[in-house]
């Protein structure tokens, strides 16, 4: 069975121009993922809200992961209202590079403006560099815009079923909706 490091966002000072912050919104798609993971087979140990980005990253190098998942969402340091939604891999991990890839590539369906989703390599972010297991971090889209928050905020049941459908293709598995 495929197993996971689930790290939605501790970062509870992002405010959302909408209302509520990046820790909420990103901890609901996480509670929404969670059906499907168990109805896929995929196992899951899953952060807290009380911890920190290196105490998640600390928690996942201490298990032994087939892939460390951060769910994010984004903002810009000039509120120039950006969108988009960006699926971060390390460099030289081939199997995160992989997992990005098709993360981007299935959200390409459900985000309103499907150029606007890419993989993208960095060496910055600790979820994909500093984890054992191979990184991907998912900035869903800008929270500091009105229709990539309302987005979010409108989608949490179908990101959170993309995102699984998404790893269980990565893993090579059955998709499964829950029952019942």
């Amino acid at each position: 069975m495929p197993s996971i490091y689930l790290s939605p966002s501790t970062q509870e000072f992002n405010p959302y121009i909408i209302g509520g912050n990046e820790e909420y919104y990103m901890n609901l798609i996480a509670d929404a993922m969670e059906p499907y993971l168990y109805a896929t087979g995929i196992d899951f140990t899953r952060n807290t809200p009380d911890m920190t980005a290196a105490s998640s990253i600390a928690a996942s190098n201490s298990g032994n992961y087939d892939l460390h998942l951060a769910l994010h969402s984004n903002a810009t340091a000039d509120g120039s209202g950006r969108r988009g939604s960006e699926v971060y891999y390390y460099p030289t991990s081939e199997r995160g590079r992989r997992a990005a890839e098709i993360i981007a590539n299935n959200l390409q369906i459900i985000y309103p403006v499907p150029g606007g989703v890419r993989a993208i390599p960095t060496t910055s972010l600790g979820e994909v560099r500093r984890t054992r297991a191979p990184g991907v971090l998912i900035e869903f889209a800008y929270h500091d815009n009105y229709e990539d928050a309302t987005w979010i905020a409108n989608n949490i049941n179908a990101i959170a079923q993309n995102v699984v459908l998404s790893l269980a293709d990565y893993f090579g598995i059955p998709f499964r909706t829950p029952q019942g």
